[in-house]
């Protein structure tokens, strides 16, 4: 449905030999994916993670390319994917309703990925926002998806489907 093929093997090329701990493959991941991905309709990406002084929100980890919202409630697209253990594949952000945090009211569709720790356990999301509604695809769920657990960003855990809104 998205109007974007976009070919992840150079991003998983860039990203092969990325060390360190996790905060600085988040931001050597996010600084790659926005280097290929920022001219094929991504307008932000960045990673949220469940605030430790406060499991009721979510706060802002490394991201590109402009501001954005920190903390988050649970109720977004972030929180609930999170929550839930599956991505969000939302192609048209107007059909969240009042569970759609807009941190930029330009956005019209958004690709919520959670992250893994080794037991399981969701601790965050990788998001990406667009300009542009039908943005997104499974194609980028499942590839976003390799590449965070490639990278060690994310422990496999079982591919449940994108909810899709």
């Amino acid at each position: 449905m998205s109007a974007y093929d976009r070919d992840y093997a150079p991003i998983f090329l860039a990203l092969n030999q990325i060390a360190g701990n996790r905060q600085a493959r988040m931001r050597s991941a996010v600084d790659t994916l926005w280097r290929f991905l920022k001219d094929e309709g991504v307008s932000w990406v960045g990673f949220y993670t469940r605030d430790p002084d406060n499991p009721d929100q979510m706060i802002l980890g490394p991201s590109r390319d402009k501001p954005a919202c920190s903390p988050i409630g649970l109720h977004g697209a972030c929180g609930q994917s999170m929550l839930k253990k599956r991505p969000y594949l939302v192609h048209d952000v107007h059909n969240l309703g009042q569970n759609y945090v807009a941190c930029d009211p330009r956005d019209l569709a958004e690709l919520v990925i959670p992250l893994f720790e080794d037991d399981g356990t969701p601790y965050g999301v990788l998001d990406l926002d667009s300009l542009e509604r039908n943005a997104f695809s499974d194609h980028d769920v499942k590839e976003l998806r390799r590449l965070m657990e490639a990278t060690a960003i994310s422990w496999p855990a079982p591919h449940l489907p994108a909810l899709v809104f």
